[in-house]
């Protein structure tokens, strides 16, 4: 098993993202719980699983903001030249 690639989850719609995104917390949960009552694992997982849920939500946030233009918009006002 590989780490993700960004590449592989870019094709997902925004539902599937988030169903993604609540299924590998589940995940990362369990794994944690393992390691915590130290039951047999593989400890890559945790990294896998980590590195995952990071691109999904970083997915999410960019699809998110080019959406809503409007607040984009609003935050380049904030930022002083």
């Amino acid at each position: 098993m590989s780490l993700p690639q960004f590449t592989e989850i870019i094709s997902l719609s925004n539902i599937e993202i988030s169903e993604a995104i609540i299924e590998t917390e589940t995940e990362l949960f369990s794994l944690r719980f393992k390691k915590a009552t130290r039951q047999t694992f593989q400890a890559h997982e945790i990294k896998y699983a980590k590195r995952r849920l990071a691109q999904l939500k970083t997915l999410l946030t960019m699809r998110l903001k080019e959406l809503d233009p409007k607040e984009n918009q609003n935050s380049k006002d904030l930022i002083p030249n």
